[in-house]
């Protein structure tokens, strides 16, 4: 078999040779691009699931049908080290730029230039040095509180107007977007319901870990009226196997109906895990068709891949009491626990592990399916935990 033919692509954010399985998200997302660019209300989507069930490479499949559907998008990636509005500034300024060029009468795209100037002037106050190089006056009294909650609103109301005065529409896709604080999200939701208010052409698409529906609803009540929460979770057997099954045919080669089902069976249908037990027994099978002692053979490499990457990076982030916190729930059946059965495990007070938790939580290790539940946000952790700390004591 050629390697260099190889149509798996494991990875963060890699796009699979077939998104096998998510017709019904992309049908939502084209429903919702088409409606709010004909000026028509929808709700916006955040994407929510487990890590490695592919949110990231569906962002960016909405992205794509934004472009072709005739928007302007800007796609950004949350995490600890910024804030939302230093991470939307640089792009929002790009888009006006972008806008400002396009012919057309009228100057919203210059008012919202400015508008900008005015938001970035008034964050500087919180985040320090800032700057992105407008060289333009600042519309004073316009997104300049330095209140996100009041300033945010008022930016994506400028640069929405500018978008409908050329006759175009945004999309603007958030991804990890639980890492944004509880002020930051309340913000976006307050942005989104102006948008909603005015039906003016921006719309957004963000995806995250399955907090994000309680964190949003948490940061404004209404917020189950402006956006739907699909949920991403596994591939049903009958869409793992196609994920396995067409790009291989398509590259001129074959895999047998075992094979396919023992992949299916070993990844519970997780998209990055099929593209890594994809990838590797490709690799491994001297010629079609892939058979079934070619996966078997091949699944020591793919467990020690997986272990020394996907999950290793994670396990190096946790201190000696959370990986103790972790190995007590992987001592578990799998799924969800209740946060007693691992005080138990670990022979403590359950209002012990308050600290624990909530950091356990704030690195996206843990997520609270319900209350007094805690469930892994990474699929088959559990397995690696015993693999990692063999022996679990108490």
């Amino acid at each position: 078999m050629d390697k260099i033919r190889n149509p798996f692509s494991p990875g963060a954010g890699s796009p699979p040779p077939e998104l096998a399985g998510r017709e019904g998200v992309l049908e939502q997302a084209r429903v919702l691009l088409g409606r709010v660019k004909a000026g028509r209300p929808e709700k916006s989507m955040l994407l929510t699931g487990l890590r490695g069930v592919g949110k990231t490479v569906l962002l960016n499949e909405i992205e794509r049908m934004a472009q072709a559907a005739g928007y302007r998008s800007l796609l950004i990636e949350a995490h600890d080290g910024k804030s939302l509005a230093v991470l939307l500034a640089p792009p929002l300024r790009r888009l006006l730029f972008e806008l400002d060029r396009m012919a057309g009468a009228g100057d919203k795209a210059r008012r919202g230039i400015a508008v900008l100037k005015s938001f970035v002037s008034a964050i500087k106050v919180r985040v320090g040095e800032f700057d992105i190089g407008i060289d333009i006056e600042p519309e004073t009294g316009a997104a300049d509180s330095g209140d996100l909650e009041l300033d945010l609103p008022s930016l994506f109301v400028a640069v929405a107007e500018a978008a409908k005065e050329r006759g175009v529409a945004v999309a603007i896709l958030i991804d990890e977007i639980q890492y944004f604080n509880a002020g930051e999200l309340s913000a976006l939701v307050m942005a989104m319901h102006k948008m909603q208010q005015r039906q003016l052409p921006l719309v957004l698409v963000g995806a995250g870990l399955p907090i994000l529906p309680a964190l949003v609803g948490e940061s404004k009540s209404y917020a189950e009226r402006l956006f739907s929460f699909p949920d991403i979770g596994p591939l049903p057997t009958a869409a793992a196997i196609q994920a396995l099954r067409d790009p291989v045919r398509e590259a001129g080669e074959t895999i047998d109906d075992e094979a396919l089902e023992e992949i299916a069976r070993l990844t519970h249908g997780y998209p990055y895990f099929l593209q890594e037990w994809g990838y590797q027994a490709w690799n491994h099978a001297d010629a079609s068709p892939i058979s079934l002692a070619v996966v078997q053979a091949s699944s020591a490499i793919v467990s020690e891949r997986l272990d020394s990457n996907f999950f290793r990076v994670r396990f190096d982030r946790l201190t000696p009491r959370e990986q103790r916190f972790l190995r007590a729930m992987a001592e578990l059946e799998p799924g969800r626990h209740r946060t007693g059965d691992i005080a138990a495990r670990l022979a403590v007070k359950i209002q012990s592990m308050g600290p624990v938790r909530a950091s356990l939580i704030k690195k996206g290790m843990i997520y609270s399916p319900s209350h007094g539940d805690m469930a892994f946000t990474v699929p088959l952790f559990d397995e690696f935990m015993r693999r990692a700390i063999p022996h679990f004591e108490a």
